[in-house]
């Protein structure tokens, strides 16, 4: 018998069999939105991040309908495309016979130094105030303006030493954009002498002299890592074929704003570094991957960009700029890497390392924003701009994020031997009615140190033997009017809030955790096996990290859990 003939096999007429193929099927209008919006952009899956922040910008949503159109436009799967747009927190994706949200979301941050200066309070009063049908308010993480805590995100108007008066006055003027600040731009730099040092290195430079220096100066990864800067060099030159140069300037730890703080002032100190460092390694492309929570640096770095290469220091698309979408995971160079691929940032296994195999499978150098500042002044001034400084037997200088309980929150730079007293002192002291108890220093993964252990330099390898790190340089100083149990709990809803989710140490080790944290008494042993479990499992830094702050509270604050 034919196959034709067999019952149940293939249908025809009426009500029988598909009309269509399976899925979400393309609607005309929703693709004709998406063509507006992309234009004469070049269809490449790794721009999809870019191109959602277009429809996300454009609607305040994306719909499934976009989504779809989307996914047609670069060839992708819609499971690809929904995926990577789900994954990312400053996404919103509404489904069919789904309300969108409102025109407005307020984000506040809820941080260690915005809650110690009252966030919950805040949000509470705005949700309260606010009609929720046009105004949304959502908790977010450190959006790295914890000098001027509590902060919160009206759009994309950041509002300092926020108010429930505040937000309602920016919303009656519709102030929902960023403010730039005034910063140096392309002409008063080069007036001044800028890309000397560049141009001089490209006409008859020595990139091995260049690494010399750096590595003379002591200068080390200033993103958290401390590795050696000049080292990554010759490990990526190393390598034959096509290679990148990608900045982390995901400087999602909260308690960290160094690089904000340079970026909204000095960009091209940070641009000429870049700039070297990818003449160092020959590298075809500069990437500058900038989290979404900086949208005046995005703004400034986009034109700053724009005016080198209409000044031919750069041709046009080498250096290529790109958004962030609120995902603290990408801070970890190989899942910004994913991002940058148009993928959702979670973490490779190592090795290979990136140096070998990162961005398009090419050897990648990663830096962070701080770090290329200084490679511009260790060329211009010598490696002595750094190593001539010393303190307490450390050499350097270091751009300290210090907030809390302080009266002059804010950076500030200091040699790298200053200890948690120097750094209170040129905070200006404690805040008045408050005394000195604990302090954060490295963001969140470091956990708290006690108040009693203030002579140690704050500085690369001199806290290890504590079970703590530098890090980042995010200091928060707490006083004895707060809780370290309530500090600790605060940072490890962080992690569960900012875990990837790719592996389960991680994953359910930070749920776990808040959980056992909220009871009135902590089982200390079975918080012990669990940060075991974590530390030992966990495939990158957040989840080996985690633990600590767990881990210092009940070493140092017994009395507390």
């Amino acid at each position: 018998m034919a196959l034709d003939d067999r019952k149940g096999v293939w249908k025809s007429g009426k009500g029988k069999g598909r009309h269509t193929p399976k899925g979400r099927q393309l609607e005309d209008q929703a693709w004709e939105d998406v063509k507006v919006l992309l234009a004469s952009r070049p269809r490449r899956s790794d721009l999809l991040i870019e191109f959602l922040h277009l429809i996300q910008d454009a609607y305040g949503h994306l719909s499934a309908a976009h989504l779809r159109a989307l996914a047609e436009e670069l060839r992708l799967s819609m499971a690809e495309v929904y995926e990577v747009a789900t994954f990312y927190a400053h996404f919103d994706v509404v489904k069919e016979g789904e309300t969108p949200p409102p025109a407005l979301t307020i984000r506040v941050c809820d941080s260690l130094s915005c809650e110690l200066a009252g966030a919950q309070a805040l949000k509470s009063a705005l949700e309260g105030s606010l009609d929720a049908s046009e105004v949304r308010v959502l908790r977010a993480p450190c959006m790295g303006r914890c000098d001027t805590a509590p902060v919160l995100e009206l759009g994309h108007h950041h509002i300092d030493h926020a108010t429930p008066e505040k937000v309602e006055a920016a919303i009656a003027a519709n102030h929902t954009h960023a403010d730039i600040p005034a910063y140096e731009d392309f002409a008063a730099y080069e007036a001044a002498g800028g890309y000397t040092s560049l141009k001089e290195l490209r006409a008859n430079g020595d990139w091995a002299q260049v690494q010399d220096k750096v590595l003379d100066a002591g200068l080390r990864g200033l993103g958290g890592a401390g590795f050696p800067s000049g080292k990554k060099w010759g490990f990526v030159r190393a390598n034959e074929g096509t290679r990148y140069l990608a900045v982390n300037g995901d400087e999602g730890e909260p308690g960290t704003f160094k690089d904000r703080y340079y970026l909204e002032r000095t960009p091209h100190l940070f641009l000429e570094g870049m700039l070297i460092a990818a003449w160092a390694v020959e590298a075809d492309t500069c990437f500058i991957y900038m989290r979404d929570e900086y949208p005046a640096v995005l703004h400034i770095l986009a034109e700053e960009i724009a005016k080198l290469e209409n000044a031919g220091i750069v041709e046009k698309g080498f250096i290529d700029l790109r958004r962030g979408a609120g995902a603290y995971i990408c801070g970890e160079e190989s899942a910004m890497i994913e991002s940058i691929e148009g993928k959702r940032g979670l973490p490779r296994h190592r090795p290979p390392f990136v140096a070998q195999v990162g961005i398009f499978n090419k050897p990648t150098l990663v830096h962070n924003v701080e770090t290329l500042l200084w490679v511009t002044r260790i060329v211009r001034e010598g490696p002595e701009v750094l190593s001539s400084i010393e303190k307490n037997g450390r050499k350097g200088l270091r751009s300290y994020s210090i907030s809390g309980r302080v009266n002059d929150p804010g950076v500030h730079l200091l040699p790298a031997g200053s200890t948690i007293m120097d750094l209170i002192d040129a905070a200006g002291g404690m805040l008045e009615g408050h005394s000195f108890k604990a302090y954060q220093p490295g963001g969140p993964s470091a956990g708290l140190l006690p108040a009693s252990i203030n002579d140690v330099p704050m500085d690369f390898d001199t806290l290890q033997p504590l079970g703590t790190f530098i890090g980042s340089a995010a200091v928060v100083i707490l006083s004895d009017k707060d809780s370290a149990r309530g500090a600790a709990l605060n940072m490890l809803r962080f992690f569960e809030d900012e875990s990837c989710g790719q592996c389960t140490p991680c994953r359910v080790g930070c749920e776990k955790a808040v959980k056992l944290m909220q009871a009135d008494k902590w089982d200390q042993p079975l918080l012990e096996e669990l940060c075991s479990a974590m530390g030992d499992a966990s495939i990158c830094g957040l989840g080996q990290a985690a633990p600590n702050p767990i881990r210092m509270t009940m070493k140092h604050f017994a009395d507390e859990v």
